[in-house]
């Protein structure tokens, strides 16, 4: 597939999540919703990639799936060589808790805890010691060193969310999904996570899957990936927040698709 710029399609990588032939129906005969139909694509190990599409065009849907909070309909989900449908419950609970990491738009930091204690609560509940020295390093990437024995209550939003996103990487995961990071944030502070997300990929070898509804949030991306109407319809290499913009402004242009399907 071609990208939005004309340039002849990227060369193949090393998948740290990907899927293929993916659907995903939501309910039932005549109410039935297609929310994902038919999308294969690869999310590159090392890099950022920005999901992108109008409201309606699944790609939280995308998401879910592809990081194993959701479940196909039919089609496959793999994170690495490990496909996740042919998983039970609970290789699929250790899975999630040892090779991926989530930042969502709430912070979901427990506020009984600290600050350090916050970051490394998947390695406490998962009885492993891990890399503490990694951890410590990520306290200082994300430039809160001051704050360590603060709880979440005394931090602005911008500090919770660097706390999240430390917290997400502290255990080396495969892949760290990040669902409109910066949904509940200035735009200073969004501007901060945005950039400790971009230093993790670029700076620590990191790889990163976001789903955003903003232009500028997406130019931190090394790709962004556009869905409609539940379908993968363009790759944009090297994006910048004018040329997203643009793009999403053509889908505002164009008819709604009918999404009901029969069952």
């Amino acid at each position: 597939m071609s990208t939005a710029t004309g340039q002849a399609a990227r060369p193949v990588s090393v998948g740290a999540a990907r899927v293929a032939d993916a659907v995903k129906v939501y309910g039932s005969g005549d109410t039935a919703v297609r929310a994902l139909d038919g999308v294969s694509v690869d999310f590159p190990a090392g890099r950022f990639t920005a999901i992108m599409g109008p409201s309606g065009s699944g790609k939280s849907t995308l998401m879910h799936c592809a990081a194993g909070l959701d479940t196909l309909t039919s089609g496959a989900a793999f994170i690495g060589d490990t496909e996740l449908g042919k998983l039970d419950d609970r290789r699929l609970t250790l899975l999630r808790r040892d090779r991926i990491g989530f930042v969502f738009q709430a912070f979901n930091l427990v506020p009984t805890l600290t600050v350090a204690e916050n970051i490394t609560l998947p390695m406490d509940l998962a009885g492993v010691r891990g890399d503490r020295e990694w951890a410590d390093a990520l306290v200082d990437v994300v430039g809160l060193r001051d704050r360590l024995h603060h709880r979440p209550a005394e931090l602005s939003g911008g500090q919770q969310q660097r706390v999240a996103v430390a917290r997400a990487f502290a255990g080396r995961p495969d892949v760290v999904f990040a669902d409109e990071p910066t949904g509940n944030l200035d735009s200073r502070s969004g501007e901060e996570v945005l950039n400790l997300l971009g230093r993790a990929v670029r700076q620590m070898g990191r790889t990163v899957v976001m789903v955003t509804h903003d232009p500028v949030a997406a130019a931190h991306a090394d790709e962004v990936v556009f869905l409609a109407d539940g379908r993968l319809v363009d790759r944009m290499e090297s994006p910048t927040a004018d040329r997203v913009l643009d793009r999403m402004k053509a889908f505002d242009a164009r008819p709604p698709a009918r999404k009901e399907t029969s069952s």
